[in-house]
């Protein structure tokens, strides 16, 4: 070979190579952008309890009755003052902007102070599973935790909260990617 077919082909491999080596400095060196999720993605997912709770109107309620749909978990006092008001308009709202999907999403209220809440508070809000947890009942932490809102997947995974204060529009697209990439109907 000559030396100039010898640069040609130098200079033909460093052309090719070229976008191979910025793309690996890039991978390992490059900013990362944040996820596109407005709540935090639990990891590992820990599975909704699956023991029986009290409807607050009477009857039992278990999670498995909601399996294959997508459940919106929101707890506070029974007495539902100002702060669960919001929880409760937020979960309500933010399923009816899912449109025709808005049947795929469930709501469940958890009163966990073991009172059951006055049935004129939450007339607006029908549709909503209430349920009651026993004072000092040992359970999963969605089930009593005020200052954020769970979401259940279909098979029963609580995988995702978002804060009690939460942008609804960054809820609704987290939902909205959700149940988009699932295949469950």
């Amino acid at each position: 070979m000559k030396v100039g077919q010898r640069a040609k082909l130098v200079i033909l491999m460093a052309l090719f190579a070229a976008p191979i080596a910025a793309s690996l400095v890039a991978y390992r060196y490059g900013h990362r952008a944040p996820t596109a999720n407005h709540g935090e993605l639990l990891l590992p997912p820990a599975q909704a309890p699956g023991k029986p709770f009290e409807r607050a109107g009477g009857g039992t309620f278990s999670f498995g009755e909601l399996r294959g749909r997508w459940v919106l978990v929101a707890a506070d006092s029974g007495a539902c003052a100002r702060g669960c008001q919001d929880k409760l308009f937020l979960v309500r709202q933010v399923r009816l902007a899912m449109g025709r999907n808005a049947e795929r999403i469930a709501r469940v209220f958890v009163a966990d102070d073991g009172k059951a809440p006055d049935a004129a508070a939450l007339a607006p809000y029908a549709g909503t599973e209430v349920i009651v947890r026993p004072p000092g009942a040992a359970s999963a932490p969605m089930l009593g935790d005020r200052a954020h809102v769970y979401l259940v997947d279909p098979h029963g995974n609580v995988m995702m909260r978002w804060s009690d204060h939460a942008e609804p529009k960054g809820v609704i697209r987290d939902l909205e990617l959700l149940l988009r990439a699932s295949q469950i109907r």
